[in-house]
């Protein structure tokens, strides 16, 4: 079907001036003071496998030397004062046949200790021996000290029990995430 000429033009300038009516509301710009953002960051801490031959030199146990690093994650101001909470998750498994003690510690720049987290860490007996430890909330007060943190170090300390060598087999694993709750308003 054609459609004729007159009735075409009119049939344009309907469909031309449907396109200028529209409808329109005031913005109100004040709602973004009323703004509120929570984002949740999720990230690894740290992770370790020693190997229990690495406990032995020269035919003798010996205990890991202090490892201590870098932790400039509170260097950001932005990040420092939006953060509301923090909780770290340690998670550790042993294969070696003897106890540890695997000490947590955050430091400040004059090598202070601020915060100390201590995981006992049984012997292995033949069967899984991995170690869920209760999430570790940094909140109020103890945010204000993990805040200051500038250094993260870790202490491993082997227990008593039968002797280690070069032939000794297993490994201590440590596998750690941090989440960050952050407000930003």
């Amino acid at each position: 079907m054609k459609i004729a000429p007159p009735t075409k033009r009119i049939f344009k300038l309907l469909l031309f001036s449907i396109l200028f009516i529209s409808c329109s509301s005031d913005l109100d710009f004040d709602q973004v003071k009323d703004l509120k953002l929570e984002p949740v960051i999720v990230a690894n801490l740290a992770y370790f496998d020693v190997a229990a031959n690495k406990f032995v030199d020269n035919g003798m146990e010996q205990q890991i030397p202090f490892d201590v690093q870098n932790f400039n994650v509170f260097k950001d101001q932005y990040f420092r004062d939006n953060l509301a909470k923090a909780e770290f998750n340690f998670e550790l498994e042993n294969t070696i046949n003897r106890a540890f003690t695997l000490n947590v510690l955050f430091l400040n720049d004059n090598d202070q200790i601020l915060q100390s987290i201590r995981l006992a860490i049984p012997a292995y007996s033949g069967t899984s021996n991995v170690i869920k430890y209760p999430t570790e909330v940094f909140e109020n007060q103890r945010l204000d000290l993990l805040k200051q943190s500038t250094k993260i170090g870790f202490v491993v300390i082997m227990a008593a029990g039968p002797p280690l060598n070069e032939n000794s087999v297993g490994s201590l694993k440590l596998r750690s995430s941090a989440t960050a709750y952050m407000v930003i308003q």
